[in-house]
């Protein structure tokens, strides 16, 4: 009886104390895209602000190729302790609609830990693109069609969903061009060489503020702080047209619940900080609430997102072969 009772105490308090010593030692949070990309940024000042949390380093480690996946695969090959951890966007919820010969499954293999921040879209366009405004520019695009081409950062990026669900929307085909990257297909489309392009604000911010480009509309909620006077594409007229690159952390399955826990915790008091909140300013994304910075939140918003882009991907017929 004695035994039994010491080992039934000892159970229950090994939670307790890993609760209290996680982590004792560097974290690594893997980062599936190049140094210096809107995830990479996003991820370390994310990292310096959970670190005052956490009381321990926070080691930005990038593991760039295959569109993220040799990122996502690094961390399922860790052990699940929660000393590494991953930071996707959201290319999580369409890279198993891109690559259906993939081994896993991104509402199967993770333990989740939360959201992170939104980076809200803009659409813009060519100088001499004729229409001035998104609402001549939607009868525009009804009338040229196919003519008029949408340059995107790649097949699966963030600009090409963003294009899938605008010709989607208005229910008309344009010509798609994917670049290898933002940059150069801004680049083009600043040189007049396309017609549109739908990205981050991160990319799209200083052409815009610069009047290099013709800007239509973003694809955000409500109006931006850094754009006040550009309306969004859904007050006009483009009815629930809401696309952020949603950034969330994730932990190898299994990993222990107070680890968790702790991790989901640090990662609502960076929110909180004021250093990271104005950092995010700066590029225009917007942290998360404190409710969508738990596992909770972020299993539901995953799951939501793929219902959401696997039909137009697979209408697409866009897949990675």
């Amino acid at each position: 009886m004695f035994i039994r009772t010491v080992a039934a105490s000892f159970v229950l308090a090994t939670p307790v104390a890993m609760a209290s010593s996680f982590p004792d030692h560097a974290v690594t949070l893997i980062v599936p895209f190049s140094a210096g990309g809107p995830t990479d940024v996003v991820a370390r000042h994310l990292a310096k602000a959970m670190e005052k949390s956490l009381k321990q380093t926070i080691v930005v480690e990038n593991r760039p190729s295959a569109g993220g996946i040799v990122g996502v695969e690094k961390l399922l090959r860790s052990a699940a302790d929660g000393y590494t951890l991953l930071i996707h966007n959201i290319g999580m919820s369409t890279v198993k609609s891109i690559n259906p010969q993939l081994q896993f499954d991104p509402q199967k293999d993770f333990s989740y830990v939360g959201e992170v921040a939104d980076v809200p879209m803009t659409l813009v366009g060519k100088r001499a693109l004729q229409p001035k405004d998104f609402g001549s520019l939607r009868s525009y695009l009804q009338e040229h069609g196919k003519s008029i081409n949408i340059s995107n950062a790649g097949i699966g990026t963030a600009s090409h969903l963003c294009a899938l669900m605008l010709m989607s929307k208005l229910k008309l085909d344009m010509t798609m061009i994917p670049y290898k990257g933002a940059a150069p297909a801004l680049t083009d489309l600043q040189g007049g060489q396309v017609d549109l392009l739908c990205d981050q604000i991160t990319t799209t911010l200083s052409p815009i503020q610069a009047n290099r480009v013709k800007s239509y509309g973003t694809t955000s909620r409500k109006r931006l702080d850094s754009l006040p006077n550009l309306p969004t594409l859904s007050e006009q007229g483009l009815k629930d047209f809401e696309i952020n690159v949603w950034h969330a952390i994730y932990a190898p399955k299994g990993t222990p619940e107070p680890a968790i826990d702790r991790l989901s915790e640090a990662l609502q008091a960076a929110l909180a900080d004021k250093q990271f909140t104005d950092s995010m300013f700066k590029l225009g994304a917007v942290p998360v609430s404190a409710d969508r910075a738990t596992p909770a939140s972020l299993e539901q918003h995953l799951g939501s997102q793929i219902s959401l882009w696997s039909p137009l991907i697979e209408q697409s017929s866009v897949y990675l072969k």
